[in-house]
C-alpha cells in the first residue's frame, strides 16, 4: 500500500472515530457531544478533516473534508448559542449523524479500493459493489435521523412530565 507518513496520520487518527461513532449511537442512540467518547470523536474528527487537504487527489476530498468540518463545527458548536435551547439538540443530532455519514463514505470507498492489498474488492468508483454500500449507508442516514430525533423528543416529553 502506497500511503505517505500524512496519509497514515490522516488514516490512523480517524479510524478511532468509528468505534467511537458506533459506541454512541449504541450507547446514546447519537452522537452525544458531552461525553469523553463525545469530546474523543470531536478530535479525531477534526484530524481526519483537516488531514485530507494535503493529501487529497481530487476536489472531491477537499469538498467532503470542507462539509465534514462544518458539520462537525457546527454540530459540537449549536447547543453553546443560547438561542438555540429549545432546538439545540436536534440540530446537533442531525448535523452530528451527517458528520458518521461523511466519515463512512471515503472511509468504505477507500478501504474497498484498497483491500485486500493487491487485489481490492472495487476497482473503480461505479462498481456495483460499492455503490450498493454507499446506499445502505445513505438509507441509515435517512431512517436513522428521523428515529433519533424521534426518541429524542420522547426523551423531552418524559422529562417535562416529570419535572412538572
Amino acid at each position: 500500500m502506497d500511503i505517505s507518513p500524512l496519509g497514515w496520520l490522516h488514516t490512523v487518527g480517524s479510524l478511532p472515530a468509528i468505534p467511537l461513532a458506533i459506541y454512541m449511537l449504541v450507547k446514546h442512540g447519537r452522537v452525544a457531544p458531552n461525553t469523553k467518547a463525545g469530546r474523543a470523536y470531536f478530535w479525531f474528527m477534526l484530524l481526519g478533516a483537516l488531514t485530507v487537504y494535503p493529501i487529497a487527489h481530487q476536489s472531491i476530498s477537499s469538498i467532503v473534508a470542507t462539509i465534514t468540518l462544518g458539520v462537525v463545527l457546527l454540530g459540537y458548536g449549536i447547543a453553546r448559542w443560547p438561542k438555540t435551547k429549545r432546538f439545540g439538540k436536534y440540530v446537533e443530532t442531525v448535523l452530528l449523524s451527517i458528520s458518521i455519514f461523511m466519515l463512512m463514505v471515503p472511509t468504505v470507498s477507500e478501504s474497498l479500493r484498497r483491500l485486500p492489498v493487491g487485489d481490492p474488492l472495487v476497482t473503480s468508483l461505479d462498481d456495483p459493489l460499492l455503490l450498493g454500500v454507499q446506499s445502505v449507508l445513505l438509507i441509515a442516514l435517512i431512517l436513522g435521523i428521523p428515529l433519533q430525533l424521534r426518541a429524542l423528543y420522547k426523551q423531552r416529553a418524559l422529562q417535562n412530565r416529570l419535572n412538572n
